[in-house]
């Protein structure tokens, strides 16, 4: 006379045997799709993988850079800059070439997207000259 709990049990143990002949299924395909080239490249490629995570781990400046990059802010800031090369991108390869000369660089330096964009640029020299000075002052 069984039970359910035995029934139950019997299902699962069932499911679990499937479960396990699948993935027997699936690695002997792996191994038999695999050459040995193949598998010694699969290798070396996760032993560099591996090799790598450790030292970025390991970087302080990289984990830092990591959970700054993680702020909704700098987020913004990463996808306007890569918006920004892409238009960047598209307009330099359909804009005739630069006549050169000093009167095109001055109507350039007139363009106020010109202006904000060295704005910009001289704002973060600033922010990263001060804080490589705080960073030697304090002998971090």
């Amino acid at each position: 006379m069984t039970t359910e709990t035995d029934k139950s049990t019997d299902a699962t143990d069932n499911i679990n045997l499937d479960g396990l002949t699948e993935l027997a299924t699936l690695v002997g395909a792996a191994q038999d799709a695999l050459t040995d080239d193949m598998v010694t490249r699969l290798s070396s490629v996760f032993s560099e993988g591996i090799t790598l995570l450790d030292r970025l781990v390991r970087n302080e400046g990289v984990v830092h850079l990591l959970r700054e990059l993680d702020r909704p802010e700098n987020q913004h800031f990463l996808i306007s800059l890569s918006n920004a090369i892409t238009a960047a991108s598209q307009d330099l390869a359909t804009a005739p070439p630069a006549k050169g000369g000093v009167i095109g660089l001055y109507k350039l330096g007139c363009d106020p997207g010109t202006q904000e964009g060295l704005r910009m640029v001289s704002l973060i020299c600033a922010r990263l000259s001060e804080s490589m000075r705080e960073m030697h002052r304090h002998g971090s």
